[in-house]
């Protein structure tokens, strides 16, 4: 079956100023995969005549679906409808169905139709209208020599309405669609390249209807299966065989699958194994903590924190020994591990987690540079310390020794 292929077009200069965040097209690109449609590329241009009728021209050779969102309001900078007449050589003109549509709009809202809302609409002769449900502007269908063009609103609600309703529907009619199936493995605790490496034959010994993607981003690496085929049921057994098998290589680094982070995985493990964890935090300031409760249903597991930044509160409201201090500094292992000892005890929890370094720009010295950062894990059983050498970076500093973190939490969890 041939792979339908679609481009994303996004029209209006405020994306281009980076006023507003373009979100509609990963909405759609997931609802296009969904549908068995694979997107190719997403453009964004901005409110000139030449560059729209440019970009049509070059996606309409690319993809056999072009999705347009933006441009489509009232005014004199909106050039969606022009330019597509343009583009498909007809006049604009008012839709009765569309007229009464949003006449129907600002009566039901107890507001008068006015000239310029009446020109919502005007629209290409040479199109189908397509209802918009939740606002005045209608989307647009072209159909010519096996491609198709669909205009619609910018407003996020709105084009995912339409899409969801009536535009994925009617594509998946028009095209025969194969089946795609994504697989994502969440790994956490090992570089790209590294991970790369490690699973290069498995990677060179995938069928050709599945492809892998690495998808890198702070603290971890997701691995993305996409199998394409006739049959979602057959894709998801394949690549779960697969699965098994990359776990025999790399499953000390997988912590989760889909589109789940470490922090909801590893307080769903917290939760079913009736475990409890307090934290004391230095140098990432609460970040942990923040992480961990940001998921729903924490407080099940987690009973609380300090953040211990000063010496005098290291000893006075934890407890870390002066002569620790004195001797070794805060930034130490042997520091590092009373912290997680004492805020375990202090919360009279099952687990105590710390964390203690330099995360700049300032308070380096020869044998600490900025970077330097210990965290340790504790429970009845063991405690557990690592080194980590971080970036130059405060910020990303804090961040990645949070998510070390989590990750020693989960690797130290009793079996």
């Amino acid at each position: 079956m041939k792979t339908v292929l679609a481009e994303l077009l996004t029209i209006g200069d405020e994306i281009l100023y980076g006023q507003i965040v373009d979100t509609n097209a990963q909405w759609m690109a997931t609802a296009l995969s969904q549908a068995g449609i694979k997107v190719i590329r997403k453009t964004t241009v901005g409110d000139q005549e030449d560059e729209i009728l440019t970009a049509f021209a070059e996606a309409e050779r690319r993809a056999d679906i072009v999705l347009i969102t933006g441009g489509l309001g009232p005014t004199s900078d909106d050039m969606t409808k022009p330019c597509l007449a343009k583009y498909f050589g007809c006049e604009l003109a008012i839709h009765p169905e569309a007229l009464a549509e949003v006449t129907e709009f600002f009566k039901s809202r107890g507001r008068e139709l006015t000239e310029v809302n009446r020109q919502q609409a005007s629209l290409p002769v040479c199109c189908e209208k397509i209802t918009n449900a939740v606002g005045t502007a209608p989307g647009m269908w072209f159909s010519r020599q096996g491609k198709v063009f669909v205009s619609m609103p910018g407003v996020p609600h709105e084009m995912k309405r339409m899409m969801t309703d009536l535009v994925v529907p009617k594509l998946k009619a028009t095209f025969p669609t194969p089946t795609i199936h994504h697989h994502v493995i969440r790994t956490v605790g090992i570089g790209e390249s590294f991970l790369a490496e490690k699973i290069a034959d498995w990677e060179r010994s995938l069928p050709p209807h599945i492809k892998l993607a690495y998808l890198p981003s702070l603290g971890e690496v997701k691995l993305r299966l996409t199998g394409i085929g006739s049959s979602r049921e057959s894709l998801q057994a394949e690549t779960d065989q697969l699965v098994e098998v990359l776990k025999t290589r790399v499953g000390q680094f997988i912590y989760g699958y889909g589109e789940s982070p470490l922090e909801v995985v590893l307080g769903r493990t917290l939760q079913a194994s009736n475990l409890t964890l307090a934290v004391a935090e230095s140098c990432t300031g609460g970040y942990l903590s923040h992480l961990i409760t940001s998921v729903a249903g924490s407080s099940a597991y987690f009973l609380g924190s300090i953040i211990p930044y000063a010496y005098d509160i290291k000893m006075r409201q934890l407890g870390v020994r002066p002569e620790t201090l004195e001797r070794y500094g805060a930034v130490s292992e042997e520091t590092i591990r009373e912290m997680a000892n004492l805020v375990r005890a202090k919360f009279n929890t099952d687990i105590g987690v710390a964390t203690s370094g330099i995360a700049g720009p300032g308070g380096a010295t020869p044998e600490k540079p900025v970077g330097t950062v210990w965290i340790a894990y504790s429970d009845k059983y063991q405690t557990v310390t690592r080194k980590l050498q971080l970036s130059t970076e405060r910020d990303l500093n804090i961040r990645l020794a949070s998510i070390a973190s989590l990750n020693l939490i989960r690797q130290s969890l009793p079996k």
